[in-house]
Formats: structure tokens, sequence, C-alpha cells
């Protein structure tokens, strides 16, 4: 690769610095190509990986399969909040963000055998992924929203993934068509970020 300027970098920073988390609540109801899932996924194997380890897993919903795993969310928090703990708000939100979904990507990270990769490294590489299919959605045109945390990791999420033991659900990408106008958000500057040193 030679330093000369080969790819439009002007693009390549607006698709960076531009792309915005979108909610499923403010996805409409047209359909996302499959075409561009497709090419989600496949820039999402070409995420950096030590040692070659590959660690992304995707399970890919649509149609009648977000029926089902909307279920399956609220049945898991029925079963696993006290009644006193438990948020109809929350419980309703668990059906309703898979719903108003296009897709549903669930996100996982597979553990090497070996374990000699740091774990933290396997996380990184999916979370690389996972950026890659970002982009790729906001190329398109397409909105997309990660969300992380909840009973992801409960055993009845991972069997529904085929990971094992070892193996963590990192979260949902809602995928869909939106109408929404994504807007700038301020970032700290890069003074107060980076150190530069040269001696």
């Amino acid at each position: 690769m030679k330093g000369t300027m080969q790819y439009n970098t002007e693009m390549i920073n607006h698709l960076i610095r531009h792309r915005r988390t979108i909610k499923p609540a403010a996805f409409n109801k047209t359909t996302v190509s499959p075409e561009i899932i497709q090419q989600m996924l496949e820039n999402a194997r070409w995420a950096p990986t030590h040692a070659l380890t590959q660690p992304w897993r995707f399970v890919v919903l649509s149609g009648e399969a977000l029926q089902k795993f909307a279920t399956l969310r609220e049945q898991l928090y029925k079963e696993s909040t006290p009644p006193e703990k438990f948020n109809e708000n929350k419980f309703n939100k668990l059906s309703e963000q898979v719903l108003d979904s296009n897709y549903v990507i669930l996100i996982g990270m597979h553990r090497q055998p070996t374990e000699k990769i740091p774990e933290w490294e396997e996380i990184a590489a999916v979370s690389c992924a996972v950026q890659n299919m970002q982009l790729t959605a906001f190329a398109y045109g397409v909105a997309t929203f990660w969300s992380t945390g909840g009973m992801l990791n409960h055993a009845s999420i991972k069997d529904f993934m085929g990971l094992d033991e070892k193996d963590l659900c990192m979260g949902l990408l809602y995928v869909g068509n939106t109408d929404t106008e994504m807007h700038d958000v301020p970032r700290h500057p890069i003074e107060d970020v980076v150190q530069m040193h040269n001696k």
C-alpha cells in the first residue's frame, strides 16, 4: 500500500463523523433490502482480529422470527423480575423495539477454546465488526441502534444464539429505515483526548 491517496477520504470521513444512532421508535415500516443486510455482514467479517480468531457470531432475525424473539424477551423478563420490581414500560419496550425493527441482528463473541487471546481483545474485535456494520448501513441510508445489557447473557438467549458457556452476547443491532434526520452532536476537542510526543 503506497502513501498516495487511493480512496475517497472525504466520503470516509463523512461516514465516520456523521453516523448516528436512531432508535427503533423512529423507524418507518419500509423494508430494508436483504442485499444491504448481506453487505453489512460481509463487511463485519473484515474487522481486525488478533491471530485471526474471528470471534464474531451473528444471528439475523426478520419476519415471524422477530415476534418469536420478542415473546422470548417478555417471558424472560417475567420469570426473572420480582413482582415488586416489575416495570410495565420496560416490559413493553422489550418487545416494541424488536417489532419496530425490520431486522434484529444478535451479536455474539465466541471465546477461543484455548483462551490464548485475552477476552478483551475478542470483545474489541466484535465491537469493530459492529462498527463496520453500522457504517455500512449508514452508507446505504439505513438506521441502526446497538443495544446492550439486560438479560442478553441469560442462558436462554445464549441457547437461542447457539453460544457456548464462555461466549458472550454483546447486544442487539436493531436495523430499519427512517425518515428522521441525523443531526451532528458535539464531541470533545481532540486536544482533550490526545497526547502528542515526538521526543
